[in-house]
């Protein structure tokens, strides 16, 4: 059973920073496609950033709506994944979620690609 596990978020002033992390137990972290959906209140939960492998190296994409300003990353020596959130805007308030996908399913998370698998979510809230 994979389980994701998530830290990180808060609340934070316009154009601050913050980092999530979201580690997996289990042995097949690095065989995973990783990637962050938020879900904002009263909205659909979006597709924000993915890593994936594509032959022997990581690849990553960002929302049109955070790009530049997030990057997503993974350590696999510590079964993590870490979405780096800086220049925050008041829009960026959400909840956030970790999720994973086997790439037998699919070659990348994003907006056509359900996860396998789900953290458990955190709150991002981001002030004027």
């Amino acid at each position: 059973q994979v389980q994701l596990v998530q830290s990180g978020g808060g609340l934070v002033q316009a154009g601050g920073s913050l980092r999530l992390s979201c580690t997996i137990a289990g042995r097949t972290f690095a065989t995973l496609n990783m990637g962050w959906f938020r879900q904002a209140p009263g909205k659909e939960r979006d597709f924000v950033a993915a890593i994936s492998i594509n032959r022997s190296a990581w690849t990553t994409s960002h929302d049109d709506s955070v790009q530049g300003r997030f990057t997503i990353s993974r350590d696999n020596t510590k079964n993590t994944v870490y979405l780096q959130m800086n220049s925050l805007k008041p829009e960026d308030t959400a909840i956030y979620y970790c999720a994973a996908v086997h790439p037998s399913r699919c070659t990348a998370l994003g907006p056509s690609c359900a996860p396998d698998y789900w953290g458990q979510g955190t709150h991002v809230t981001v002030t004027s």
